[in-house]
């Protein structure tokens, strides 16, 4: 288990700020939830993990979560439907870039004060009930305590089927308003919780094998508010978890954390899709299909040419990959997956490695262009599991030899 499945998912909010009429009694914090607001948070993650004493290894995560608002209750509460993937940057096969990992649904509710009702079953998001705002007016430098828990996915490390609650006690601090450098006027919250565990001793066939038997920790974050948008803006986090278990390992994961929160544009829709493509033949590039699907609207690369088993693009590919790079830029919110595919030729293993390297290859490009940070693109090899075309024919496989390139709806 790493930090950032605990400090990853801090909180999926919208914040409204209702002002007292003569401003002298401070601010009324409140969340207020609309049907059909989108958004993003992206959370970067420097973590170093320590066993048993000894260090292991410094990892760099990248945590995204896509969240819709699909409905309102009377008592203003919202109902959220949202998506999250963790992507370390290690799983790469050069070590430079995210790979599109595991991806968790969950369904859940919050109300006007941030409380969470949620099933057990789920386990995300990690941390729950966090921020907390109290009722009526809160001054600038007045502080409060409220309840949270974090929801630990073990399921890995120690078989354990449904999450591992660890509860805290958080304490605030409304710092006040905060210039920032584009001229915003932004609201600082402090929290800070530490964590104190210890479990309570398992049953069953649980009880034959290593659990955590001890959790401590502490967390500093700041939040920082947008009170004319009404939405959390940005936040971060320094950390340190340390696991001790049954068997007498102790595991201990210290960092720090980003976070921003963006709202992105819907590009998997008819009309989006229709403008691409008449882009696509303007611009009079070859072997390109735009589709919509799932996850956004994908623009595929057909009989896109490398050198032979190599991940390294012939020259004359690359004007086409410049003008499609330009159309990316017009998105500019909306994060990128490119997802490398082979014809069938040589092992699967070969296939699959092949299918990534040539999807972070033009990952890297697109980071020398400029189109995105390296953090807003992730990359993904499906070998030859996903054909158009039967590999019956020299032009079937070379249509299955593509890239593809997604901007991200979620």
């Amino acid at each position: 288990m790493k930090r950032f499945l605990l400090s990853s998912f801090l909180s999926i909010i919208f914040v409204s700020f209702i002002h007292s009429p003569s401003g002298l009694y401070g601010e009324v914090f409140e969340f207020k939830y609309k049907q059909g607001d989108t958004y993003r948070i992206l959370t970067k993650v420097e973590e170093d993990v320590i066993m048993n004493g000894v260090y292991s290894h410094h990892a760099k995560i990248v945590n995204r979560v896509s969240i819709e608002v699909t409905g309102v209750n009377e008592d203003g509460s919202g109902v959220h439907n949202a998506s999250f993937m963790a992507s370390d940057e290690s799983n790469s096969s050069n070590g430079k870039h995210f790979s599109w990992g595991n991806t968790y649904k969950s369904t859940y509710t919050r109300a006007k004060n941030g409380v969470f009702t949620i099933s057990d079953e789920l386990f995300m998001p990690v941390i729950r009930n966090l921020p907390i705002f109290p009722e009526g007016d809160v001054k600038k430098g007045e502080k409060w305590t409220a309840n949270g828990y974090e929801a630990e996915d073990l399921r890995r490390a120690f078989k354990m089927d449904k999450p591992y609650i660890v509860p805290f006690s958080a304490q605030y601090t409304y710092i006040g308003p905060q210039v920032q450098n584009d001229g915003r006027t932004l609201h600082e919250v402090r929290v800070s919780y530490n964590i104190y565990y210890d479990s309570p001793s398992p049953q069953g066939s649980l009880a034959k094998q290593d659990y955590p038997a001890q959790t401590m920790g502490h967390s500093e974050q700041t939040l920082f508010f947008d009170a004319e948008k009404g939405a959390l803006d940005h936040y971060s986090e320094k950390f340190r978890i340390v696991i001790d278990t049954s068997w007498g390992n102790r595991y201990d994961f210290r960092g720090s954390s980003e976070s921003v929160v963006q709202d992105f544009v819907r590009t998997a829709d008819e009309k989006t899709v229709e403008s691409v493509k008449d882009i696509v033949e303007n611009l009079n590039i070859e072997n390109v299909k735009v589709t919509a699907g799932e996850n956004g609207l994908t623009i595929s690369l057909e009989n896109i040419k490398f050198y032979p088993d190599s991940d390294k693009l012939l020259e004359s590919e690359m004007s086409k990959i410049e003008m499609i790079a330009e159309v990316v830029k017009r998105y500019p919110n909306n994060d990128l997956l490119i997802t490398g595919h082979t014809a069938r030729a040589g092992s699967v293993e070969s296939q699959d490695k092949l299918s990534v390297e040539r999807a972070e290859a033009v990952a890297e490009l697109f980071i020398e262009m400029g189109v995105k940070e390296r953090e807003h693109i992730f990359t993904k090899g499906m070998g030859s599991r996903s054909p158009v075309a039967p590999s019956d024919t020299e032009e079937n496989k070379a249509r299955n030899r593509r890239v593809e390139i997604t901007i991200l709806d979620k």
